[in-house]
């Protein structure tokens, strides 16, 4: 097949199905999607991957747990609720995986034999620590320096039979069963040497630093495999075991494109989408997607990805106290997604999460904060700008937009303002600082604003005499409304196609963003509709 488009493949973790998708999930989702619609814009064949982890030990206990008669149809249960949220977030993906699909089991299966054909796989025994709510192993070393860490902080030391987990603080187990250990010791300078010559490969750099620490630290040898139950793929050379969940759950990234599958447009669709552009996850699963995930791809003799890009927690900001919460239903603070739906609608949502928290790190959300954000930047702003042009576009110009001054390439205010705008944006773009990008676009949006205070058009139109004057203020409000429409598109779609639509410009996001942002595509001539309030303003 020929491909005509650079590709981009772009990937969320799948997330695992013993609750439903919270606000962090979302977050993670709606940050993918954002990607995904913006690198479209810019010409783009993109791949947007999401979907479901459904096998291991946690698995088959929510199942047996919530009445199910297998863990099968557990899964088959939860999947609206995904598709569900993400169709109502407008999330753009163009695959949804879960794991117990033919194709996924496929490409494990191919994988683990090839582990074991190029010789980094080996069966012995396991014993040590075991995170039953995580299903994630840790070596003597971890827990030990976990515990010091715990008793400098003050904290009661931990029961030595049942030390606490790293990651989640919860009791480990000590587990001693047979398994295939995968040859994780042998990857420590490899992977050091891939990330120096990959400065760019984990972002932020707080979270690369995180990673070169831990690998420095040494690397031990990885279980891949539970034999004290059958939820998971099976080994394809030996039935007792099935994959360890989170080696099965990162092979998704292959399968989805192909790998494991015969023939020649499986090979075709691998060759053109791998190595992934990006993989965004949240800081807890780092490890996996930093360290493991590399070794596994160069014990197989595959590429690596060219980025994983790591973002933070979402906390609450307690609006009595003004202390920074972890999010939890314990504490009675947690947010579900429908609740912040219903406040602010499902662009402004987007926008909030996208413009207002900093990727990289935790980041507190509070309904205060949320009214204010969309007050401030959507009603105030972006919706007060298309609502007063629209307006006395209608009313100056018998209900359409003035045509297209000669003089429309003049020096004015705010062709200054978007000179160089998709430079600025894309640049913030790419590098995921998505409130970079958002103020780009609100600088033109406040620059449109000022304009009109200070060109007055309504008292243009008072005088016959200035009518041309009047079209050109008139055009160049008109134009920065094109011109942000297009910019937002990737963080409010829908508001962005109704701008278009208001203006009888084409309602789908343009393919070539550069060109769309070049001052002076606005043709005129055509109706303009008003219509409501795109941001109705929000109150306490």
């Amino acid at each position: 097949m020929e491909h005509t488009k650079p590709s981009y493949y772009i990937t969320t973790p799948i997330y695992y199905v013993n609750a439903k998708p919270h606000l962090g999930t979302a977050y993670c989702t709606v940050m993918a999607d954002v990607q995904a619609r913006f690198q479209r814009a810019c010409g783009c064949d993109v791949k947007f991957l999401t979907g479901m982890d459904e096998h291991g030990e946690k698995v088959a206990e929510a199942a047996e747990k919530n009445g199910f008669d297998s863990p099968q149809a557990w899964c088959d249960s939860m999947e609206p609720a995904f598709r569900d949220l993400w169709k109502t977030l407008n999330i753009s993906n163009d695959d949804f995986i879960r794991t117990t699909q033919p194709r996924h089991v496929a490409g494990v299966q191919k994988f683990l034999k090839t582990l074991l054909d190029r010789g980094y796989i080996y069966k012995d025994a396991y014993d040590g620590w075991y995170c039953r709510p995580d299903e994630t192993y840790f070596t003597e070393t971890q827990v030990h320096h976990h515990e010091e860490e715990r008793l400098a902080a003050g904290e009661a030391p931990a029961d030595p039979e049942h030390p606490l987990c790293p990651d989640c603080d919860r009791p480990l187990e000590r587990i001693q069963e047979e398994s295939w250990f995968f040859k994780l010791s042998e990857f420590q300078q490899p992977l050091l040497d891939f990330y120096e010559a990959h400065p760019d490969f984990i972002q932020p750099e707080t979270r690369r630093n995180e990673v070169l620490s831990f690998v420095k630290g040494g690397l031990k040898d990885l279980s891949i495999s539970r034999s004290t139950f059958d939820w998971g793929v099976p080994f394809p050379f030996d039935e007792k075991h099935v994959a360890y969940v989170w080696v099965d759950a990162l092979i998704n990234y292959l399968s989805a494109v192909g790998y494991g599958a015969e023939g020649e447009d499986a090979a075709d669709e691998l060759a053109y989408r791998w190595p992934a552009q990006v993989h965004v996850v949240g800081k807890d699963i780092i490890r996996f997607h930093c360290v493991i995930w590399p070794a596994l791809l160069m014990a197989a003799g595959l590429p690596l990805p060219e980025r994983v890009f790591v973002h933070g927690f979402l906390t609450v900001r307690n609006e009595e106290t003004g202390k920074i919460e972890k999010m939890s239903k314990s504490r009675g603070n947690a947010i579900a997604p429908e609740e912040v739906i219903d406040l602010l609608g499902v662009d402004a949502y987007r926008y909030y999460f996208m413009s207002d928290v900093v990727h990289g790190t935790d980041a507190p959300i509070s309904w205060g904060r949320m009214r204010q954000v969309y007050n401030a930047d959507l009603a105030n702003s972006w919706g007060n700008l298309v609502s007063r042009t629209l307006n006395m576009s209608a009313k100056y110009f018998d209900g359409c937009a003035p045509a297209r001054p000669a003089s429309f390439d003049e020096p004015s205010p705010l062709r200054d303002a978007c000179r160089g705008i998709f430079e600025r944006y894309a640049e913030r773009m790419k590098a995921m600082d998505y409130g970079g990008a958002a103020s780009e676009v609100l600088s033109i949006v406040s620059a449109a604003n000022h304009y009109i205070e200070d060109m007055a058009p309504w008292a243009l139109a008072k005088d016959p005499e200035k009518a041309d004057e009047l079209a050109l203020v008139i055009w160049n409000l008109l134009e920065v409304i094109r011109i942000a429409s297009e910019l937002y598109d990737p963080f409010m779609p829908s508001i962005s196609a109704e701008v278009r639509r208001r203006l009888s410009l084409a309602t789908e996001p343009t393919a070539d963003l550069a060109s769309a942002c070049a001052w002076g595509g606005l043709a005129g001539g055509a109706p303009v509709e008003k219509g409501d309030p795109l941001f109705p303003r929000l109150v306490d």
